[in-house]
């Protein structure tokens, strides 16, 4: 009973798995139309699929090897011959066998009462001979329908036992199609939320620098506004991503720039060591907006250098738990104090690079990247725009005529796992541009979600 009640479970659980939500295809981008993706299980959906496919499939693995236990025990009992099945088998055999000798002995004694009758001399000899012969053709015949029966005895007593044997032998394989049922379900789930893991790129979701200065003179402040637009057909919960820097500056040391944001409930400095998040926006309608206020102030000692601004931001949606917006570097220049540059223009925005979200290659153990120890000064790369920023008024988004070229739309998969831990800030800041470092503070936000 035990065992068939671990069958009826292993077998229910096979048959309900959810596999269609585990197969069915995740969108490819947080912002893709609707009818695309009304069917889409939500990223939710996913992981309790998965954690349901994982328990049915150990639930099917209990199942299987107590069945494995059950029917060796099973066929075990069946080799003894105490049990009554073997014990009815070998009762049958013995008298299949006792009359196979008894037909034998019937029909020798036929054989030698025809013999007598050839021998017999006289009509009384040869009626006595013939009599004898009537009788023992009579006792064959009995002898032949006692061998039939014993036979069909026997055989029946061997099917008995052979369809008992098989019973068992057939629970168990049912027991193990079940588990194979199980293990295909749990990988197919485990397939679907690993691909809904993966980070995508969303060009609709922008972060622009709006009153940033190309040119900013040692001891100012300058106020500026980071606007972040989400123009997907998703809300979103995002996160923007910030990061000012003065190319030269090694990490660790008391920066020339002082960086804060606002959102309105106090000022919040920058560390200015490594990108992070400001100002979580718990909930994004498409087409919303949202602006981030930030100052920046120059050290009045400061001296002529190159600087630049990183920005991004970085969501989550119910059916991604990382989407990536394309970055924007702003390159702007610091000026000695008392300069007067005259009329400023604000920085314009260009594309960090095809490698901005990609994972660094440097970043695996016992590795030393660029500009990892404390004192290395960090090495960026100076891009001047090409492409245009342009506003689309059908979705009120922004971008650049180049971006979904240049993006496909997925981010590369080249590393380990966005839920893994994320890359040190040395690091982070150390290969900022050229091997995607700010993936780094983009992979922090997924992982703690």
């Amino acid at each position: 009973m035990r065992l068939r009640r671990s069958l009826a479970v292993a077998v229910a659980v096979a048959v309900t798995t959810p596999v269609a939500l585990f197969t069915a295809a995740p969108a490819l981008a947080a912002g893709a139309p609707a009818a695309q993706t009304q069917n889409q299980p939500t990223y939710a959906e996913l992981k309790k699929a998965a954690a349901d496919a994982q328990k049915a499939y150990e639930k099917a693995l209990a199942a299987k090897e107590e069945g494995q236990e059950k029917v060796k025990a099973t066929l075990e009992a069946l080799d003894s011959d105490t049990h009554p099945l073997k014990a009815a088998t070998i009762t049958a055999d013995k008298a299949a066998e006792e009359a196979a000798a008894a037909e034998t002995a019937a029909e020798k004694a036929v054989r030698d009462a025809e013999a007598a009758v050839e021998a017999a001399q006289g009509e009384t000899e040869k009626a006595e001979a013939e009599k004898a012969l009537e009788t023992a053709e009579a006792d064959l015949a009995k002898a032949v329908e006692a061998k039939e029966k014993a036979d069909a005895a026997a055989e029946a007593a061997r099917t008995a036992l052979d369809d008992a044997r098989v019973a068992a032998v057939r629970e168990y394989s049912v027991l193990k199609k079940a588990l194979d049922d199980a293990l295909a379900a749990k990988e197919a789930a485990e397939e679907a939320l690993g691909t809904a893991e993966e980070c995508v790129r969303e060009t609709g979701l922008t972060s622009l620098a709006v009153g940033l200065p190309s040119e900013v003179v040692a001891g100012t402040t300058v106020d500026f506004t980071l606007r972040v637009t989400n123009g997907t057909e998703r809300t979103l919960t995002v996160d923007p991503l910030a990061f000012v820097h003065v190319d030269g500056e090694r990490g660790g040391e008391k920066s020339r720039l002082a960086v804060e944001w606002s959102n309105g409930s106090g000022w919040h400095a920058l560390n200015g060591d490594e990108p992070e998040h400001i100002a979580h926006i718990d909930t994004m309608a498409p087409g919303e907006r949202s602006d981030v206020k930030l100052r920046m102030t120059v050290a009045p000692d400061a001296a002529s250098a190159d600087a630049f601004a990183l920005f991004a931001a970085d969501a989550s949606s119910a059916y991604r738990p990382c989407v990536l917006g394309p970055m924007k570097r702003y390159d702007f220049e610091l000026l000695p104090a008392g300069s007067d540059p005259g009329p400023v223009d604000d920085a314009d925005p260009g594309q960090t690079g095809k490698d901005d979200d990609q994972r660094p290659a440097t970043a695996g153990p016992g590795t030393t990247p660029q500009g990892g120890a404390a004192g290395q000064p960090v090495t960026t790369a100076r891009t001047t725009p090409t492409t245009p920023t342009t506003r689309t008024a059908a979705t009120g988004t922004y971008g650049t005529t180049a971006a979904t070229a240049t993006t496909g739309g997925t981010l590369a998969q080249t590393g380990t796992s966005p839920a893994l831990a994320p890359l040190g800030a040395a690091s982070a800041v150390a290969v900022a541009l050229g091997a995607g470092a700010v993936l780094a503070a983009r992979r922090r936000m997924t992982a703690d979600r």
